[in-house]
C-alpha cells in the first residue's frame, strides 16, 4: 500500500486501525533501503523526502498508545529492471525464474555501499518517529541469498563457509546497532529453514541465531520459507492462483500471469496449514539462545497464543488475523472472541502483488469463482 514507493492514506488508515485495535506495536514491512531493492511498485523506499509521511504514520500510532517499527530490507535477486530501475543484483550471477530475470553478484564496492544504505535507513526511520526497526535477513531476500547456499555461489570472502556466508549479515548488523545506538530497538526476521534440501538448515541457522544474539541484536524473529523456491512454507496453505492472476495487470505481468496460470501449483506448491505451524521449529532455538524471541506463524486463538507465551517466547507477531479483523487484539482482550475467524484462503495474500492489501470478507462484489476458490480453500483448513 505505498503507491509510489511512499506512504499513503491506506497505509495510514491500516497502521492506525491496529493501533486502535490493541497491538502493542505494529510493524510497516517491506521497505527496501535503496531503489535496486524494490521488488514490487508498491513497497515504500527509504529516502528522505518520505520521512514526512512516515511520521505522519508513526505520530498517530503513538496517539493510539501502541509503538511503531519499519522493516528494512533488500530483495536482492527477486525483482526486475522495470521496477528496481537496474539490473537486478545477488549474491551471484544466475537466472531468476521469479521475475524472471538474469541477475547481477554484487561487486565489493557495491556491498559496502549497501550496508551504508542500512544505517543511513535506521537513522531515516529515527528521523520519522520509529521505536523500532526489523532487519529482513530470512525468506530469500537478499541477507538471506548471501546466508544460503542455495542461492550463494562466491568465491570471495562472502562465500564458501556459514563464517563467510554471515559476513554481510555481520556487517549489516554492526552498521544498523551503530545507527540505532541506544534508543531504537533492533529486531531481526530470520530463517529456521528455507524449506527445501539445497538451502540452509536447521543447523546453521541456529548458528546464525547466535551469531546475532553475540552482536547484540534486542529479539529475533523465528520464520521460515524462502519466496522464489519454497513461499508456502512462509505462509502456508495454498496461494489462490485465480485471485492472484484476476488481479494482475495484462500490460505489465501479461508474461507472469501466463507462466503462473500454466505452472501455477508446480511453481507454487501448496503446504498444508494448522495453527502455530512454526512452534515446534522455534522451540529448538528458544532452547538454544536467551535473547528475547517473538513467534510468528499461526496465531489465531488466544489459547494457542497463551501457550506460547508459556514456553518461553516474549512477543507474538502476526497479520492476517488482523487483516481480517483490525480490532481482533481487543476482542480477545475483552473476552468478545477467543480465535481470529481467518479462514486462511490467502485471498489477501493474491492480492497483495498487484492491490491494496485486504481481505475476501472487506470486498464487495467478490466475482463468483474468486468466492469459489476462498470457499474451497476455507473448507479445506476447518
Amino acid at each position: 500500500m505505498a503507491y509510489g514507493n511512499s506512504p499513503s492514506e491506506d497505509l495510514y488508515n491500516y497502521h492506525v486501525a491496529v493501533a486502535r485495535g490493541g497491538v502493542g506495536m505494529t510493524t510497516l514491512a517491506y521497505a527496501s533501503v535503496d531503489r535496486s531493492g524494490l521488488s514490487f511498485d508498491g513497497q515504500l523506499w527509504m529516502r528522505e523526502e518520505i520521512v514526512p509521511g512516515l511520521r505522519r504514520i508513526t505520530d498517530a500510532v503513538h496517539a493510539e498508545g501502541a509503538k511503531c517499527s519499519i522493516q528494512l530490507g533488500h530483495c536482492g535477486n527477486m525483482t526486475h529492471r522495470a521496477t528496481c530501475g537496474c539490473m537486478p543484483v545477488g549474491a551471484s550471477s544466475g537466472f531468476n525464474l521469479y521475475s524472471p530475470t538474469f541477475v547481477r553478484g554484487l561487486k565489493k564496492a557495491e556491498i559496502d555501499a549497501l550496508v551504508e544504505d542500512f544505517g543511513h535507513a535506521v537513522e531515516l526511520a529515527r528521523e520519522a518517529g520509529f521505536d523500532c526497526v526489523e532487519i529482513h535477513a530470512g525468506h530469500g531476500y537478499l541477507i538471506s541469498q548471501f546466508l544460503s547456499p542455495y542461492t550463494n555461489h562466491r568465491k570471495d570472502e562472502y562465500g564458501g563457509s556459514l563464517e563467510n556466508r554471515m559476513r554481510l549479515m555481520q556487517r549489516v548488523i554492526r552498521r544498523v546497532m551503530e545507527a540505532a545506538g541506544n534508543d531504537m530497538g533492533v529486531i531481526v526476521k530470520m530463517n529456521m529453514h528455507d524449506g527445501f534440501r539445497r538451502g540452509m538448515q536447521e543447523t546453521e541457522c541456529l548458528e546464525v541465531a547466535r551469531e546475532l544474539e553475540r552482536l547484540g541484536v534486542h529479539a529475533l524473529v523465528l520464520s521460515a520459507g524462502f519466496v522464489s523456491k519454497a513461499p508456502m512454507e512462509v505462509m502456508r496453505g495454498a496461494m489462490p492462483l485465480r485471485t492472484m492472476t484476476h488481479y494482475m495487470d495484462m500490460r505489465k505481468f501479461w508474461w507472469l500471469k501466463a507462466m503462473v496460470r500454466i505452472f501455477g501449483r508446480m511453481m507454487v506448491p501448496t503446504v498444508p496449514y494448522k495453527e502455530a505451524f512454526f512452534l515446534e521449529d522455534a522451540l529448538k532455538f528458544r532452547a538454544a539462545v536467551k535473547l528475547p524471541l517473538i513467534y510468528v506463524g499461526g496465531m489465531v486463538s488466544l489459547r494457542k497464543m497463551e501457550e506460547v507465551l508459556a514456553d518461553g517466547f516474549d512477543g507474538l507477531q502476526m497479520a492476517r488475523a488482523l487483516i481480517r479483523d483490525t480490532d481482533f487484539v481487543n476482542k480477545l482482550h475483552s473476552g468478545e472472541i477467543d480465535c481470529s475467524p481467518c479462514g486462511h484462503s490467502n485471498y489477501c495474500i493474491g492480492r497483495m502483488y498487484t492491490l491494496e492489501m485486504k481481505c475476501h470478507h472487506c470486498v464487495a462484489d467478490l466475482p463468483d469463482r474468486l468466492q469459489r476458490e476462498v470457499e474451497k480453500e476455507e473448507e479445506k483448513w476447518k
